[in-house]
C-alpha cells in the first residue's frame, strides 16, 4: 500500500524517545523527511544518530525547545519551517504527566500535568495548524492516552489533561476540515517505553504490591496477553497521517488492546 508520504516533512514532538522515536523510524521507512523536537539536545543527537544508522541518507533534523513555554514553541515552529521547509504532518508525542496515586495529588501536581501534557501539544498545534490551514493541507496526529477515556486513580491529573486534548483534537478537526487539515488522535494504553516503569511504581504504591507484581498483573489483564510495542502505535499514527486516511478526521483511536471495551 502506497501511503504517499515520500518526501513529506514530518515534525515529531517528543521524537527522541519512546513512541515519538518509533514514529520517526516508521515515517523514514516511508520516505518522509523528519524533524524531531525535544528539550534535551543530548537526547536529540542520540536519536538522530540512531535513526541515520538505520536509514543512511535519510533526512533527520533536530531542534531543542521547551514546549511548555508558548513563546519557545512558537520559536521552534518558526525555525523548523524557515530552516527545513513547510511542515506537512505534525505528530504530537511530547510530554507526559507523572502518574500519581490520588491521595498524593497536590494543587501543583494538577497544574504540572496540564503543563506537561496539554500545553506541550496545544502550543505547537496552535502555531502550526493555522499555517497548514493557510496552505490548504496538512495532518495532525496527537498521541494522547487511554487515561482520558477511563479514570484511573493513579492517573487522574494526567487523565484530565488527556481528556482535554481529546476534546481539543475533535474540535480542531471540525474547525479546520474545510481548510484541508485533518486532526486525529490515538490513545495508547500501556506501552513498552521508558515511562512504563514510572506507571508501575504508582500502581504498586496504590495497591501495596511490588513493581514486579504490578507489571505481571498489568500483562495478565491485557486481553491480547501483552503490553503494546511502540512500533505498533507508530503504525497507526503513520496511517492516520497518510493519504490513505484522507477521509478520517476527528477520530479518537483506542489502542489499549481492548482492556476497556466501549462504544464511545
Amino acid at each position: 500500500m502506497n501511503l504517499e508520504l515520500t518526501n513529506k516533512h514530518v515534525l515529531i514532538t517528543g521524537g527522541s524517545k519512546g513512541i515519538g522515536l518509533a514514529c520517526a523510524q516508521t515515517f523514514l521507512a516511508e520516505g518522509s523527511r523528519v524533524t524531531l523536537v525535544s528539550r534535551s539536545v543530548e537526547n536529540l543527537l542520540a536519536a538522530q544518530s540512531a535513526l541515520l544508522k538505520d536509514a543512511p541518507g535519510a533526512t533527520v533534523n533536530v531542534i531543542a525547545a521547551d514546549l511548555r513555554d508558548a513563546a519557545d514553541a512558537e520559536r521552534a515552529v518558526d525555525a523548523v519551517e524557515r530552516d527545513f521547509g513547510a511542515v506537512d504532518v505534525l505528530v504530537n508525542s511530547a510530554g507526559a504527566a507523572k502518574r500519581t496515586p490520588a491521595d498524593e495529588l497536590t494543587a501543583a501536581a494538577w497544574q504540572d500535568a496540564m503543563q506537561a501534557k496539554f500545553f506541550t501539544y496545544i502550543f505547537v498545534t496552535n502555531a502550526l495548524i493555522k499555517r497548514m490551514g493557510e496552505r490548504g493541507h496538512g495532518a495532525v496526529v496527537n498521541v494522547i492516552g487511554s487515561g482520558g477515556k477511563v479514570a484511573a486513580v493513579t492517573h487522574l491529573a494526567g487523565g484530565a489533561a488527556n481528556a482535554a486534548l481529546m476534546l481539543a483534537s475533535a474540535g480542531l478537526a471540525a474547525a479546520y476540515a474545510g481548510k484541508g487539515v485533518r486532526v486525529n488522535a490515538v490513545n495508547p494504553g500501556l506501552t513498552l517505553t521508558e515511562r512504563l516503569h514510572e506507571g508501575m511504581q504508582a500502581e504498586a504504591r496504590q495497591q501495596g504490591i511490588s513493581i514486579e507484581e504490578a507489571l505481571t498483573h498489568a500483562k495478565a489483564t491485557r486481553p491480547l496477553g501483552r503490553i503494546a510495542e511502540p512500533g505498533e502505535i507508530a503504525d497507526a499514527v503513520v496511517y492516520l497521517a497518510s493519504a490513505r486516511a484522507s477521509y478520517v478526521t476527528g477520530a479518537l483511536l483506542a489502542m489499549d488492546g481492548a482492556v476497556t471495551p466501549m462504544v464511545v
